[in-house]
């Protein structure tokens, strides 16, 4: 039986035309981009093309984008470094209950440090309120973060909305956009650090990006010479920038997105019709990623539904110890019910998913749930 990949959200293929770009900067950019002679100028010109193409999707410039080996440095990065660099203004981080390990541990470490965190709930949606935003910012607060799209559920937070509240009172704002960016618009949001992962929208891993809106101190994490304008050291790669690169040069058409969503809707629609009220949306119904459906089998365990279907690759919002099912810190902040979110699969599509895989899809869960 054909293998269906339905796991985007986890991680992309790297796009053929992403490969493209970076072939022939395995024989030709060999040298060190910092390096002034022939053989750094290749290197270098492909790093700062690679800047420019970055910058462009996110409409910044090209010296506000910092790259880093993914979107966990890229959030480690914008936390620690804004914590560290301002721990004379304050030492207060405002989050949110839902947000991905790469901030939850983040924040938990400041806190270990002495640092004061406040996390933000969410609604049943998964939905922060600007007003509890507004309402938890004190004299002591130096950052917001908040992730653009869930990487579960998809849903969208108001994000434009909340950076000007925290603008509002001179707090800076992060967004960790590695699940929105390629998706959906993220030119306008308004922040003043905005984190990228290049294997969630169809470059290699191992690269990703910071924006840091010209202005933000931040203390480095890597401490060295003086790459990235002396906030990230280590000898830029070359090859993964100008993979990353291209990858957000492509992501700028959101045209495919449409289609993407109607295979979506197609999807949900058929699970609908199959399964009734033995099927529940998680996440917002109209504010979230056109790729992702996370859906919860009522009664049942995600786990155990794809074990049954080994040839489809999505990804389950519980984890199953000893018998004992273990809701994920998401569907829990959101408050669903434990039966309810036993049974959670998150089906997230991609460019290149099609009408006969949805609905083949739709065709195996009927017949392993009956």
């Amino acid at each position: 039986m054909d293998r269906i990949y339905l796991d985007f959200n986890a991680s992309t293929p790297v796009d053929p035309r992403v490969a493209a770009v970076m072939a022939p900067l395995l024989e030709t950019a060999h040298g060190n981009p910092s390096s002034g002679h022939w053989a750094g100028v290749p290197a270098r010109e492909a790093v700062e093309l690679a800047r420019a193409k970055v910058a462009n999707l996110l409409g910044a410039e090209p010296d506000e984008i910092v790259f880093t080996s993914g979107g966990s440095e890229a959030n480690n990065l914008a936390i620690k470094g804004v914590f560290f660099a301002h721990r004379d203004r304050g030492d207060h981080i405002v989050t949110s209950a839902a947000e991905h390990p790469a901030v939850l541990e983040v924040c938990a470490f400041l806190e270990r440090l002495g640092g004061q965190v406040t996390y933000l709930p969410v609604d049943r949606q998964g939905l922060v309120d600007p007003e509890a935003l507004a309402r938890a910012i004190t004299p002591r607060t130096i950052l917001v973060t908040l992730m653009h799209a869930n990487n579960e559920t998809g849903t969208l937070q108001p994000i434009a909305a909340c950076a000007q509240v925290a603008r509002d009172r001179g707090v800076l704002f992060h967004t960790d956009a590695a699940q929105s960016v390629g998706k959906v618009a993220t030119d306008q949001l308004g922040v003043d650090l905005l984190s990228i992962a290049g294997h969630k929208l169809y470059a290699p891993k191992g690269v990703g990006a910071l924006y840091v809106r010209r202005g933000v101190a931040l203390e480095p994490l890597i401490h060295g010479a003086g790459h990235e304008a002396g906030r990230r050291a280590g000898t830029e790669s070359a090859l993964l920038t100008a993979g990353l690169g291209e990858a957000c040069a492509l992501a700028a058409d959101l045209a495919p997105m449409r289609r993407v969503q109607d295979l979506r809707d197609t999807l949900w629609a058929g699970l609908q019709t199959q399964f009734g009220n033995r099927v529940a949306l998680n996440g917002h119904p109209e504010h979230r990623l056109p790729n992702t459906l996370n859906v919860s089998f009522v009664g049942r365990v995600g786990a155990e539904i794809l074990a049954l279907l080994p040839e489809v690759a999505a990804s389950t919002g519980s984890a199953c110890h000893a018998g004992l099912v273990e809701l994920s810190p998401t569907l829990r902040a959101m408050g669903v019910p434990p039966e309810v979110g036993m049974g959670a699969i998150r089906f997230s599509l991609g460019r290149g998913t099609t009408a006969g895989e949805i609905d083949t899809v739709v065709r195996r869960l009927a017949d392993v749930l009956g």
